[in-house]
């Protein structure tokens, strides 16, 4: 089959999950249809059924070629129609590598021909994004309750106390910016916050509205008894902060 199909498409993309987490998007049909669309499905084991339904309509099917959990994954590629490519008559083979912060994705797709390959190169820049999103998704489920918990740290009047919430949710090296802070760890934003109440004792701090999410990022507004404003949370693979920028006004 490599003869065959002597033209490829390659792309990666990188995504902030861990391998584990992100190959059970290849062997769960519930995960796989989440981001080609409702009632595909996939057999994960070599021979099994690979099935596509895209939102318009059209369907492409193949078979699982190679399996090898958490690190790659090749299967036949074709539409029902026939047209572009008749059903097994082109290859897909997506490999996993752990990359910080997460998981690097590298797909490459085989064809017989260079002008169906070309058809296919913004296909897969979309499909690869809505790949991206449904994992994140899925990793972040919790970020509005990482964001409150962390609006809530800073009024902890407790040292004890504010130690251990930030602990919970944000790596060792955080880092912190906005009009009155660089900071670049947990400590120093525990000891900041800190300070921020001893001249402002009884501040209040919450979310107002709901977050916006995207891959790991996360826009989220504020109110406070000082005022508003917005803050961009960068979150890690594990679902904790890694980053906070503030805004005001």
């Amino acid at each position: 089959m490599e003869e065959d199909l002597p033209h490829t498409l390659e792309r990666s993309v990188l995504i902030q999950a861990d391998p584990p987490t992100v190959f059970r998007f290849f062997t769960d049909s519930t995960r796989w249809a989440r981001w080609w669309g409702t009632g595909s499905s996939i057999e994960p084991r070599t021979g099994g059924r690979v099935l596509i339904c895209y939102p318009n309509g059209a369907r492409a099917s193949g078979e699982v070629l190679d399996i090898e959990a958490p690190e790659r994954l090749v299967f036949s590629f074709g539409y029902e129609s026939g047209s572009p490519i008749a059903p097994g008559r082109s290859r897909v083979a997506i490999r996993l590598e752990p990359q910080p912060p997460g998981t690097r994705l590298h797909l490459r797709h085989s064809f017989a021909e260079a002008a169906v390959r070309d058809q296919h190169l913004q296909g897969w820049r979309f499909q690869l994004s809505l790949f991206a999103n449904a994992v994140a998704e899925e990793v972040f489920a919790n970020a509005a309750a990482v964001v409150d918990a962390w609006f809530e740290a800073w009024t902890l009047a407790d040292e004890a106390a504010r130690r251990a919430a930030f602990a919970r949710i944000a790596l060792p090296g955080v880092r912190f910016s906005d009009r009155y802070g660089a900071l670049e760890s947990v400590e120093d934003v525990v000891e900041h916050a800190g300070a921020t109440l001893r001249f402002m004792p009884g501040a209040s701090l919450k979310r107002d509205g709901r977050i916006r999410h995207c891959q790991g990022s996360v826009l989220a507004n504020w109110t406070s008894s000082a005022g508003n404003g917005t803050n961009l949370f960068v979150l890690a693979p594990d679902g904790r902060i890694a980053a906070v920028v503030g805004f005001q006004g």
